[in-house]
């Protein structure tokens, strides 16, 4: 059954203790103890509604979608097409035909790169960045300014280690035809101011994009509000199944793009000499698409809507309100990014030789689940100085619990081996 938002509380502990019973995953033992999920910014876990819609179309449903007279066709367009739905509701786009599915938020920004930046982009046009992106909003971009000569510039950080807001209004002008920002990082964990982002860049006439891989499943986002050109997504981080994701684009922009991919479904018709294409969303969804993911998705929308956005957001903030002070208490340990603003991950270096893959192996074997690496944001761990970090990263399911139980085994990771480098030493 999901969650009727109106009985679950903001007490501690109670949001977590309410959902995690629809997690099955998160009921087992990793290396003889109960799993810690911690890397929830690489790919969330998922509920038993979200398992059971996505089982019950192939099980009764699965037939291709727009091309069937027959009942399960139908079926499947429906459920197909609600999902569609309930994307647009929950990001209160204007119409679901400005949703597009896509296999992932890397895919959704390939294709505003190569539809619209292929055919809007010149030899001297500025498409601004931020040194925090992930890779997928960076290398799509460096492809498209090969072709085209257009010129990528980046924001720079703060002191604080966020987005430098002065040095992104320096970089604005009258040659900047696109800003493409994440929402917040998946490495600093930053919130990034993107209403004002976005209203800079609309007074000199650029397109904005907005990477919101980690905020859609964590706060609410209005489309309309933040008044964003494009906003992407991916579904396995918003309790979705992977090979789904969405690209969000004001209809009168992605009307005039050019098409990403050709084949079926996308054409309206065809004859040996040329094609015409079909209406939104359809002309930039050839093929047969993921449409048990899809209905998979919706399901993740309405799960997380009958939770509510707000409340998962507050807890959030309580959750990671808590980590941040035990990780400031550990000397070994430096955070990145701002310690008092930011969303529930935190990112962390350890003194000396301990290197962020044997943090994250040693905590494995006590069934904690985080990420080490550089998180696919590897010019912004140059800008660091650092080859990797080690990443928490938290959602609606965890709790103050499991945070106390991975400070501790922490704790003893580096003690372990800080005593093994004294060991070392004295050899």
């Amino acid at each position: 059954m999901i969650l009727v938002p109106e009985l679950i509380s903001l007490n501690s502990e109670t949001l977590a203790n309410q959902t995690r019973p629809d997690f099955p995953i998160l009921d087992q033992d990793i290396n003889g103890h109960p799993l810690i999920y911690f890397d929830n910014a690489a790919s969330s876990q998922k509920p038993l509604q979200v398992l059971n819609a996505w089982r019950n179309y192939y099980e009764h449903d699965h037939s291709n979608v727009h091309r069937g007279a027959h009942t399960l066709s139908r079926r499947a367009t429906e459920g197909y097409e609600a999902a569609r739905d309930k994307v647009a509701k929950f990001i209160n786009a204007r119409s679901a035909q400005e949703i597009i599915y896509t296999r992932n938020a890397t895919e959704a920004i390939n294709l505003v790169a190569y539809s619209w930046g292929m055919a809007n982009l010149k030899a001297g046009d500025e498409v601004i960045l931020s040194a925090m992106e992930h890779h997928s909003n960076i290398v799509p971009w460096q492809i498209v300014a090969q072709k085209t000569g257009a010129v990528l510039k980046f924001v720079q950080l703060t002191k604080s280690e966020e987005f430098d807001l002065d040095h992104y209004k320096s970089l604005l002008s009258d040659r900047t035809k696109l800003v493409s920002i994440v929402h917040i990082s998946n490495t600093l964990g930053c919130i990034n101011p993107i209403a004002e982002v976005i209203t800079l860049a609309h007074h000199y006439g650029a397109k904005v994009l907005i990477d919101a891989c980690q905020s859609v499943p964590h706060m609410p986002i209005n489309v309309q509000e933040i008044d964003c050109d494009w906003l992407v997504a991916s579904g396995h981080k918003m309790c979705a199944p992977t090979g789904i994701g969405f690209l969000y684009g004001k209809s009168e922009i992605l009307n005039q793009m050019p098409p990403f991919l050709g084949g079926g479904e996308m054409i309206a018709e065809v004859y040996l000499d040329h094609s015409t294409y079909a209406d939104l969303p359809h002309k930039f969804e050839a093929g047969t698409p993921a449409i048990g993911e899809a209905i998979a998705l919706g399901a993740a929308v309405d799960y997380l809507t009958a939770i509510g956005m707000e409340r998962i957001h507050r807890y959030e903030q309580e959750l990671i309100s808590y980590l941040i002070p035990q990780l400031q208490d550990i000397p070994e340990l430096k955070i990145y990014g701002n310690l008092n603003h930011r969303a529930g991950l935190a990112s962390f270096s350890a003194t000396g030789y301990i290197h962020a893959h044997d943090i994250a192996q040693l905590l494995d074997q006590e069934g904690i689940a985080i990420r080490s690496g550089h998180h696919c944001t590897q010019p912004l761990h140059r800008y660091l100085g650092i080859t990797g970090t080690a990443r928490a990263s938290l959602y609606f399911y965890n709790t103050k619990a499991e945070i106390d139980a991975f400070i501790f085994s922490l704790k003893e990771a580096i003690s372990f081996f800080l005593s093994i480098d004294l060991l070392q030493q004295q050899d």
